[in-house]
């Protein structure tokens, strides 16, 4: 038995969600989202609360239970409030900037370093042009242009430069020894 897959999903105020089949379809004030389950799984909407089921007591089934359960969750809460996640840029000079739909990075090169930002998502630039905030609707989108961002500039050990996650510490190594 699967200790996620059993929990029901609350529906709260705001959200709704709709159960055809295998497509489960969740919309709120952040955003629209919809998920295909998984073939062994199935769903059903009940009393404001979304109910999961494994068709079959397979291994594989049983695993894409929680997972199927978990994936709700987050379009859920995503709906609701949203997701965010926080980048700082370290460097003398460094600094991003947002031009219409792009993204407008000066990390160090000889050149700015252009991101078209995806569609759901939105970037908002703070702090001296420092810290950047990536949100949206979908949780796994969120991350996944945080980490595209971030890998434009890896932190680097010695002087901490790049561009790095707001609660990430960078591992600092001592230089050459005279």
């Amino acid at each position: 038995m699967s200790r996620i897959g059993k929990a029901p999903v609350a529906v709260p105020q705001g959200v709704t969600v709709e159960v055809k089949g295998q497509n489960v379809v969740v919309a709120g004030k952040a955003g629209r989202q919809s998920l295909t389950l998984h073939r062994e799984v199935s769903a059903k909407l009940d009393g404001g609360k979304v109910i999961f089921l494994p068709l079959s007591q397979s291994k594989q089934a049983r695993s894409a239970w929680g997972t199927s359960r978990a994936l709700v969750a987050n379009m859920v809460k995503g709906a609701q409030t949203g997701f965010s996640r926080d980048l700082e840029i370290n460097g003398v000079g460094f600094r991003a900037d947002v031009q219409g739909k792009n993204l407008v990075l000066k990390i160090g090169f000889s050149h700015e370093v252009i991101y078209p930002i995806p569609e759901g998502i939105t970037i908002k630039v703070g702090d001296k042009n420092v810290l950047l905030t990536v949100s949206g609707a979908d949780r796994q989108k969120v991350g996944q242009v945080a980490s595209e961002i971030r890998a434009f500039r890896r932190p680097e050990p010695y002087k901490g430069k790049g561009i790095k996650y707001a609660d990430e510490t960078i591992r600092r190594k001592e230089g050459k020894k005279k």
